[in-house]
């Protein structure tokens, strides 16, 4: 594994934290409007879903999606 992938990793594991834990600064921190595959934006939308947080879900609707 790279170091940029371990990076990313941490980063998505961060941001999956972050929306469990409804902490919509952070979410918005580690998002960085950058794109993410459909299937990890899904699942954290459903995330927040779960804990019905509207912002959070909002911010990740937001993300484009990388192609």
């Amino acid at each position: 594994m790279t170091d940029q992938n371990k990076l990313s990793m941490a980063n998505y594991m961060a941001l999956e934290t972050a929306v469990v834990n409804s902490e919509e600064e952070l979410v918005k921190k580690l998002l960085g409007n950058q794109p993410m595959l459909d299937i990890e934006k899904s699942y954290l939308i459903d995330l927040a879903g779960l804990k019905n947080n509207p912002i959070i879900i909002k911010l990740l609707e937001d993300i484009p999606v990388k192609k």
